[in-house]
């Protein structure tokens, strides 16, 4: 399969297919080449509307394919946004985690919101010990960091994170997702089929029967969905989205409008109509944060302080930072870290996201 643009002046940065047939992977880029990036001009037009997903799901026989052809669109767009790495692609999958751990917090009825989870992790002690719904959210800001394979090692993090068995052994279980993502014809195949093959065929002593009953076997199976998807797309980094609108009102199933659960016999259906409005979502966020990301980038030069370059890179790589956190990463002190924030936000280049006095954070 060849990727083909339609913009033109895109078309030489798209990698050709893998001879093995695997989704091609966009090759990496240095930092300084990254950040002047040229801007993509799908991100400038409309989401088109017959990709839009409905209000109400489709029902009847066409419901399935009707939502996998919506989720297709949505992610296809989407791939031609980030197979370009732009510059804000790190704070984007960071913001797109807070979401899923939101998410998944207010359906395990976590009191923590979305400010709560964030000032949880960008303001304790490193090292601190966090609350359950934290450690989903640390789950999905880990692994949005950067490439992650699919190997024992991934599988056995994410496991301890969400406390599901000590003894688990994910070896041969990772290298049955390794073929099943290589062989998928799809996509939404590879993430239906992870899902599959947690239910059928489980990590060697991995407490993960009973998905539905049991709700961070459920955020398991969600963030192992979206590691194949990932991966058959060829993306370089895993993208949280499942988890961000399976709980939405629209993928709710009949009219008791119970939420769609991975024993469902409809779950595929469920499944493709929560990506595509998770990819509508995204592209949305996306051309957001590529204006503000502009905006940021182009205060560079009326900004005096010498460690300036490095904060830039620390907004544009996350969802949010602490001035005391670019001070330890930059050497400067708090005080010059404040007076800098407070110029970006004077300037438009960056937002101020906490909302207090004090022990502010700051965001694109």
């Amino acid at each position: 399969m060849k990727y083909v643009s339609v913009t033109d002046p895109f078309d030489h940065e798209i990698p050709a297919a893998d001879p093995r047939g695997e989704a091609p992977v966009a090759a990496s880029r240095r930092r300084s080449r990254r950040l002047a990036a040229p801007t993509n001009p799908l991100l400038e037009q409309a989401f088109p509307s017959w990709a839009r997903p409905p209000k109400q799901p489709a029902v009847g026989a066409d419901a399935g394919f009707e939502a996998a052809f919506r989720a297709g669109a949505g992610l296809a767009l989407l791939d031609q946004i980030l197979r370009l790495d732009p510059p804000f692609a790190g704070a984007l999958r960071q913001r797109l985690a807070l979401g899923a751990a939101t998410a998944r917090a207010a359906q395990a009825r976590h009191r923590e919101d979305s400010s709560a989870l964030r000032d949880a992790e960008h303001l304790a002690p490193i090292g601190a010990r966090t609350s359950s719904a934290g450690r989903v959210h640390r789950l999905w800001r880990l692994f949005a960091r950067g490439p992650t394979p699919l190997e024992d090692s991934t599988l056995r993090i994410a496991a301890d994170l969400l406390g599901l068995s000590d003894a688990a052994s994910f070896e041969g279980f990772a290298d049955a997702l390794r073929d099943l993502a290589a062989d998928a014809e799809t996509p939404l195949a590879a993430a239906a089929g992870a899902m599959k093959l947690l239910a059928g065929a489980p990590p060697t002593g991995a407490d993960v029967s009973s998905a539905g009953d049991k709700p961070h076997v459920e955020i398991f199976a969600l963030w192992l969905a979206d590691l194949a998807l990932v991966r058959r797309l060829g993306w370089d980094a895993p993208v949280p989205l499942l988890a961000t609108t399976i709980t939405h009102p629209s993928p709710r199933r009949g009219p008791s409008g119970k939420r769609p659960r991975p024993a469902d016999a409809d779950w595929a259906r469920a499944m493709a109509g929560a990506y595509a409005m998770a990819a509508r979502d995204a592209l949305g966020l996306a051309g957001e944060l590529s204006r503000r990301s502009q905006a940021l980038l182009a205060a560079q030069p009326k900004l005096r302080a010498k460690s300036a370059g490095r904060v830039i890179e620390l907004l544009l790589g996350d969802d949010a930072i602490s001035p005391a956190a670019a001070a330890r990463a930059t050497k400067l002190s708090d005080r010059a870290s404040r007076r800098l924030f407070d110029r970006l936000v004077e300037l438009g280049a960056a937002r101020e996201l906490s909302g207090r006095p004090n022990f502010r954070l700051y965001g694109l």
